[in-house]
């Protein structure tokens, strides 16, 4: 047995995550879906390697100080990727978060050390569902909180080492443990370093490989629809923005759009039929994916990333 010798940290066990085959969901399709389980990550999704990219980054140019306070907005799974570097490299961290989001995300976070800060809602908004307008208001409150303590702002949205984390890591494994035989990458949105760093990467290698962005039904903005829905369970993404500072748009080969049914159906699919234990996201990749296979891309080979942990939703009708 090959067995991994004792590291010194947890962060070395950030990535490397596996790539597994949905076949026994695609059993009755012609093709292939590949699902990279970034829930494995310590923090329990793909966040977790931006996070310690974003803060290596910031730590090898200066920009963050021994002592210094690490403040950035999220969704949960960002937060506790920060959570967890900044406690293993002696950073204080504060995650500013609105309330529209799950309660086990701001639990996770405090349990890894973070100092929770949770905003309430806009006037009109769903709960369990987070706009674009409550993401703007908790914005305001982390460049507050920056103001005030001197704080670095990760600024998931615009930094670079978002990106990097998934061109330098992610791609290259979902390349390798494919052995190159990927046809096309869909990915559900929320700041777009996953999908700009992946489809970047799998580009270069082929630019035969069609690279895709998913957006909530009804919400397609990145796609230059009309916005006519702007509240969805899909937690994570979906913020209603044209455009996403990450994503080069060559990269892009096209969209499609998931409802927040089909996300919820196609997460407790991957549960049932395939052991995966995954989070709306993950869900909406999954319902895409099969879009695809059972229309333009019949018979070919579709790469998806199981965002997070189903864990992380025991409190929504995910799983009621």
């Amino acid at each position: 047995m090959n067995m991994q010798k004792t590291i010194s940290s947890v962060l070395q066990n950030i990535g490397q995550t596996p790539l597994v085959a949905l076949d026994r969901i695609t059993e009755k399709v012609s093709g292939r879906i590949l699902a990279k389980l970034e829930h494995l990550n310590p923090g329990a999704s793909k966040k977790d390697r931006a996070a310690l990219q974003i803060i290596q980054d910031a730590e090898a140019s200066g920009a963050l100080q021994r002592g210094q306070t690490v403040v950035e907005l999220t969704s949960g799974n960002m937060g506790a990727g920060l959570a967890i570097v900044c406690a293993q490299k002696g950073y204080r961290f504060v995650a500013v978060m609105s309330r529209g989001n799950s309660v086990e995300r701001a639990q996770m976070m405090r349990a890894f050390g973070a100092e929770v800060v949770l905003v309430d809602q806009a006037p009109g908004s769903v709960p369990g569902s987070v706009s674009g307008k409550d993401l703007q208001l908790v914005d305001i409150e982390a460049e507050t909180i920056v103001k005030e303590t001197g704080a670095f702002r990760v600024d998931q949205f615009s930094n670079l080492g978002n990106f990097r984390a998934h061109y330098l890591n992610t791609g290259p494994e979902i390349w390798e443990q494919s052995d190159g035989k990927i046809d096309a990458f869909c990915d559900f949105v929320g700041t777009g370093g996953s999908f700009a760093g992946i489809a970047k990467y799998l580009k270069e290698q082929s630019n035969n490989v069609g690279c895709y962005v998913i957006e909530p039904a009804g919400a397609a903005a990145l796609a230059g629809k009309l916005v006519k829905q702007t509240s969805h369970p899909i937690q994570g993404g979906g913020y209603v923005r044209e455009k996403l500072d990450l994503i080069d748009p060559a990269n892009i080969d096209g969209f499609v759009e998931v409802t927040g049914e089909q996300a919820k159906e196609a997460a407790r699919r991957l549960a049932l039929k395939e052991g995966i234990f995954a989070g709306f996201s993950a869900g909406a990749n999954l319902a895409a994916a099969m879009q695809f296979l059972t229309g333009p891309l019949r018979g070919r080979t579709i790469a998806i990333i199981i965002c997070d942990s189903g864990l992380k939703y025991m409190s929504t009708d995910l799983w009621a």
